[in-house]
């Protein structure tokens, strides 16, 4: 694909640091790469994140641009990225701290997973590792990461200091991974 005059125009200002280029360009993409990421996670301050992140990647990549597709194509590309890797985490996290519902798996498993019988045994794993934890333990995970309470909350319900709750919840998660890893 040949770029056009435009695009070849506007990634020289970029690459020479013209602010004005970028401010125009910010303008023009901003809402519509917010918008684009939007339409897959409805959370207005992840996307306001999330939207961010792309213009400041666009800038770091411009350089290695090649002029394989516009630049809107390029912008865009770097935004389904930054929304699958988001997702893919938010997703990763659900099922390592939880105890994994069948629903979940199965959304899931198209990403990380290969088949029933892996995933089945990491439900099976993680399910054995937070039996295996003490009791305050399993509930400070669990209010963290599954039912994604803030740790001033958490320290409100548990009726502990803040500094007192996220030592609770490091230590939490240092005998979590500790037992992962001989199971």
């Amino acid at each position: 694909m040949i770029l056009s005059k435009e695009d070849q125009d506007f990634i020289k200002k970029i690459i020479a640091r013209d602010n004005k280029a970028l401010i125009d360009f910010y303008k023009c993409y901003q809402m519509r790469v917010f918008y684009y990421i939007n339409k897959q996670i409805s959370d207005k301050a992840v996307c306001e994140e999330i939207t961010q992140d792309v213009f400041l990647d666009f800038i770091e990549e411009i350089r290695d641009f090649r002029g394989q597709s516009s630049i809107k194509t390029f912008l865009f590309t770097i935004a389904r990225n930054k929304t699958i890797d988001y997702i893919r985490k938010k997703k990763f996290k659900k099922i390592l701290f939880s105890a994994i519902p069948s629903y979940i798996i199965e959304k899931a498993s198209a990403i990380f997973l290969d088949d029933d019988l892996e995933k089945k045994e990491l439900a099976d794993k993680i399910k054995s590792v937070l039996a295996r934890l003490p009791n305050d333990y399993q509930i400070i995970l669990r209010l963290k990461y599954i039912d994604e309470e803030r740790v001033r909350m958490i320290a409100r319900k548990m009726s502990l200091t803040f500094k007192a709750t996220e030592s609770l919840l490091f230590r939490a998660r240092r005998a979590f991974i500790k037992v992962f890893k001989t199971i």
